[in-house]
């Protein structure tokens, strides 16, 4: 998988509360949790966002709670990956379980401008910033994680590997 997509800047310390308000935890809904995506930090950012496009962000991002709602919300709205300097432990293990492909790249958060076109190759953990020709390297993802992020989470790759093809 190689996804490409413009990158969308945000700073240090994102926290869940931020990603997703708790006024909206309500639901389950992830298309309902989706279009309140980053509303208090960046109201603007739903109507910039399109299928594909890249979060890329400062330290510590999705600190605060241990909602799975935030990385929900984040790839509900088309983001297919999130790059930060750092990453809250809980947000990065919530993002893995849904599916949401998520890097750790200093250099990467640094170089990469608002805007930039960019494209991961996870395999290999390679993100080129095609608009300035530069690449960057973050750690390839194990084959076992590749596994849950290419089902589209781990319930879904777990009811795989049980012979359920069906949907969760």
């Amino acid at each position: 998988m190689k996804p490409e997509g413009k990158a969308i800047i945000f700073p240090d310390n994102v926290d869940t509360d931020v990603i997703i308000p708790a006024r909206y935890l309500n639901t389950a809904d992830e298309k309902e949790l989706a279009s309140h995506c980053m509303e208090d930090i960046d109201p603007g950012f739903l109507s910039r966002v399109k299928e594909g496009d890249i979060i890329v962000a400062g330290r510590n991002f999705g600190c605060g709670s241990s909602r799975e709602h935030a990385p929900t919300a984040i790839k509900a709205c088309g983001i297919s990956c999130v790059i930060a300097k750092s990453f809250s432990r809980i947000f990065y293990r919530n993002s893995i379980n849904i599916g949401l492909p998520i890097l750790e790249c200093e250099e990467a958060v640094t170089g990469i401008s608002e805007g930039d076109a960019i494209r991961i190759d996870f395999s290999t953990g390679e993100i080129t910033d095609l608009t300035k020709n530069e690449s960057y390297k973050a750690a390839a993802f194990p084959g076992f994680i590749r596994e849950i992020i290419d089902a589209g989470g781990l319930l879904k790759s777990v009811s795989f590997k049980l012979g359920n093809k069906n949907e969760i």
